[in-house]
């Protein structure tokens, strides 16, 4: 149904998360994954909104004009953590997770993903925020997540379809599927609009 509504698009999800490409199949649309390797650098100075939307701007400009036409729209995506205005990526090692998540215990954080949509003619950029708040996890419940599911690809160090999900998150304030990487309304209604 959606490939009639998105007015005949050739959708590239530019993205190999499988987590974006779950939840884009889940909207029903038609696509084909194109990942683009991009250096993630950025000014300290920006704001955590202006990271998402700057580094998917980033990925999205990784595909020359001549590489898309009319019918050709690309998505791009990415996903910050944040708390106390400080970004948490992707962790490097068990050390570096275990501080992520013990940052993250007992209280709130904000789950940001901006998205760009490109085309040979235009271009758009949004981001979606979501509050997330963790109940006080033990060093036990945080070395079990750890050495159990090894969330080292995942920015905040945690993923919440995973049991940290269902185990530490008391409530969420926003699209639960923005904190899975795809603001996947949002994206809906702008990909209507584009």
């Amino acid at each position: 149904m959606s490939e009639n509504i998105l007015k005949g698009y050739d959708i590239v999800l530019a993205s190999a998360s499988p987590r974006r490409k779950q939840l884009l199949q889940e909207l029903g649309i038609r696509f084909r994954v194109q990942p683009k390797e991009v250096e993630e650098h950025f000014d300290e100075q920006l704001s955590p909104v202006q990271v998402a939307e700057f580094l998917s701007e980033l990925k999205a400009h990784a595909f020359l004009k001549e590489e898309l036409d009319d019918r050709t729209v690309v998505i791009t995506a990415d996903t910050v953590v944040t708390v106390d205005g400080i970004i948490l990526g992707k962790p490097e090692d068990y050390a570096e997770a275990k501080s992520m998540l013990q940052q993250l215990s007992g209280r709130s954080h904000q789950v940001i993903t901006g998205v760009t949509l490109r085309s040979a003619t235009k271009t758009r950029t949004f981001s979606v925020t979501t509050t997330v708040f963790f109940k006080k996890l033990s060093e036990t419940e945080i070395d079990y997540y750890i050495t159990t599911f090894k969330p080292f690809d995942k920015a905040g160090a945690y993923g919440i379809q995973e049991w940290i999900g269902h185990a530490a998150v008391e409530r969420i304030e926003g699209s639960y599927f923005n904190v899975m990487g795809l603001p996947s309304h949002r994206l809906y209604e702008e990909l209507l609009a584009f």
